[in-house]
């Protein structure tokens, strides 16, 4: 295999990209090596020695704890837990919730062999033990795996006097009715308010 071939290899295993969209990076990079892809190069192994994962909530910075963890001007006694760090970034995108995270780096799932003891929960339960945390937010994935984790979450923390609240899930703004899937559905009903 020679570099190109190996270059569009390597890009194609990124997620979102597939062979083509691979191909068309790699000529993209390859056109301005100087001014695209040395740049990058650099950049790439300077976050690949740089960043590390937060040991309090497990995000990703160049400093641990995180940012997140040592701003003073967040909410300590509210604690959101997200399945990935893509979860989290995507939270703080919106800028609606002004408390901490916990990444739990997956979610249990007897398929791919994910149980307790590969989630990353030890630093929730230190947390909430100190005594700090009056909520935990299970903002999870609407999956099998999702609610499973979901359900787990909330009986380890039964005990611990904390209020457990999940995420809503439903009917998107904008979106319409005869479009969504009978489980998206049945979600926004069983999920209703008063007005």
């Amino acid at each position: 295999m020679d570099d190109i071939e190996q270059l569009i290899a390597m890009l194609a295993r990124l997620p979102g990209l597939g062979p083509r969209s691979a191909r068309r990076a790699a000529l993209s990079l390859l056109r301005n090596p100087e001014t695209r892809m040395l740049p990058l190069a650099r950049l790439m192994e300077q976050a690949a020695t740089t960043v590390q994962t937060c040991s309090s909530c497990g995000n990703l910075d160049v400093v641990n704890p995180c940012h997140i963890c040592t701003d003073t001007h967040r909410d300590r006694s509210i604690i959101c837990v997200v399945e990935t760090v893509g979860d989290l970034w995507a939270l703080e995108r919106s800028s609606i919730h002004q408390g901490m995270y916990q990444v739990l780096g997956g979610t249990l799932s007897a398929l791919a062999g994910l149980g307790p003891e590969d989630l990353n929960v030890v630093p929730l339960m230190h947390r909430i033990e100190a005594g700090e945390v009056k909520e935990v937010i299970l903002a999870l994935g609407a999956t099998v795996e999702g609610a499973t984790t979901a359900h787990w979450l909330q009986e380890k923390l039964s005990s611990t006097g904390v209020i457990v609240t999940r995420v809503a899930h439903g009917v998107p703004i904008g979106g319409a009715l005869d479009v969504l899937d009978d489980g998206t559905l049945a979600a926004a009903l069983m999920a209703r308010k008063q007005l």
